[in-house]
């Protein structure tokens, strides 16, 4: 059982990036006017800008991570009967 809980927690976190980086970059959109989000080393974005960015991707990373983590253990939660893990 560990094995497979294992694999869906590997599977759910390759989702969970794809999500949150396509959430990220509606989000950014939305923010900033802007299709793309600035890269640390682009110097022709500013201070703020390329701060913002971060601060915002973690955020949305975070949240996403953590929905995905409390959904994936309130389903085995389920599916075990009441016994977690």
């Amino acid at each position: 059982m560990k094995v497979i809980n294992r694999v869906i927690s590997l599977l759910v976190g390759a989702v969970g990036g794809v999500v949150a980086g396509a959430l990220f970059k509606r989000v950014w959109k939305v923010v900033s006017k802007d299709t793309d989000a600035p890269d640390a080393t682009d110097l022709d974005r500013s201070w703020r800008e390329v701060l913002t960015a971060a601060a915002l991707h973690g955020a949305v990373f975070a949240l996403v991570k953590a929905a995905l983590q409390r959904g994936q253990v309130s389903g085995a939660r389920r599916v075990s009967g009441g016994r977690a893990g």
